[in-house]
């Protein structure tokens, strides 16, 4: 869309006036002729849309493909569409042969073989309405004295990461302070809801303990600055996916649990209780 030329008079290729004039021409011709219409987009740095708003409005679908350098994972995020529900998101592969649907992220991200190794939980988390296992990694090393010690993050909140690692220096009396901590979510991931708190304290434990989690188990919650494990949106739905992929426990948040599960759930109450439930005391 920033290459067209709309309008002679309408300014530099790629300037506010001649995106917004391209954008409503092509809706006109669009709706004239009854047909869809693709528009693709530069976006900026920041991960937004390079030109004026008012064509964001102008359409009736907006996604974003994102993905990372590193990683061979696209991502299809929906975040307007007024036709459909928003946020629901599509994964793909980069292959030999182009982008290849993935039909089921969660297996892709955290496969059933995985070693049992200390620092690592599996967390189900919401893609839009879509839950998606993925799997938590940490890593707890002595500082070595060349510095203050680290703390690195891929794919998590740095300053969220920051909170819970406090909370657990004060509610578990976790020594973290003359240690580095490294954080990722595995597949470059990125991760922003809150469900992905108790997951980071249970990877993050575990790797300071040197025990690791149960490969059959899951966990999720949000943890609150007093060490309480809060409810998430949509806990039955990750607790029928985490079901339906043969885990056999979750430690999840105090509240109402589907019918028909085979799975073992454990509610715990705040952090104390988790890492209990979670042999991580």
């Amino acid at each position: 869309l920033q290459t067209m030329v709309a309008r002679p008079d309408g300014g530099d290729i790629g300037g506010v006036a001649q995106v917004r004039e391209a954008a409503a021409q092509l809706a006109r011709l669009a709706k004239g002729l009854s047909m869809t219409c693709f528009l693709v987009s530069h976006i900026t740095k920041g991960g937004e849309f390079a030109g004026p708003k008012t064509v964001e409005h102008l359409v009736d679908v907006a996604v974003y493909l994102e993905g990372t350098r590193e990683g061979d994972l696209r991502i299809l995020r929906s975040v307007k569409n007024r036709f459909g529900a928003t946020h629901e998101v599509a994964v793909f592969q980069m292959g030999e042969r182009g982008l290849v649907e993935v039909p089921n992220p969660s297996t892709f991200f955290v496969p059933r073989d995985r070693p049992e190794r200390p620092g690592a939980a599996v967390v189900p988390v919401l893609e839009g309405t879509r839950p998606l296992l993925v799997e938590i990694q940490a890593l707890v090393a002595p500082n070595m004295g060349y510095g203050p010690p680290q703390r690195r993050m891929a794919g998590l909140d740095y300053n969220r990461v920051l909170v819970l690692l406090a909370v657990m220096e004060k509610r578990l009396g976790a020594h973290l302070g003359s240690t580095d901590v490294y954080l990722a979510v595995a597949g470059g991931l990125e991760v922003r809801e809150p469900a992905v708190d108790l997951g980071v304290g249970a990877a993050v434990l575990s790797s300071l303990r040197d025990r690791p989690l149960a490969p059959d188990t899951v966990v999720f919650g949000e943890l609150s600055l007093a060490g309480d494990v809060r409810p998430v949106r949509q806990a039955p739905v990750r607790l029928r996916e985490v079901d339906k992929l043969g885990f056999r426990r979750a430690v999840v948040p105090p509240g109402p649990l589907p019918e028909g599960l085979s799975l073992e759930v454990i509610q715990v109450a705040d952090i104390e209780e988790a890492a209990a439930a979670l042999e991580l005391s």
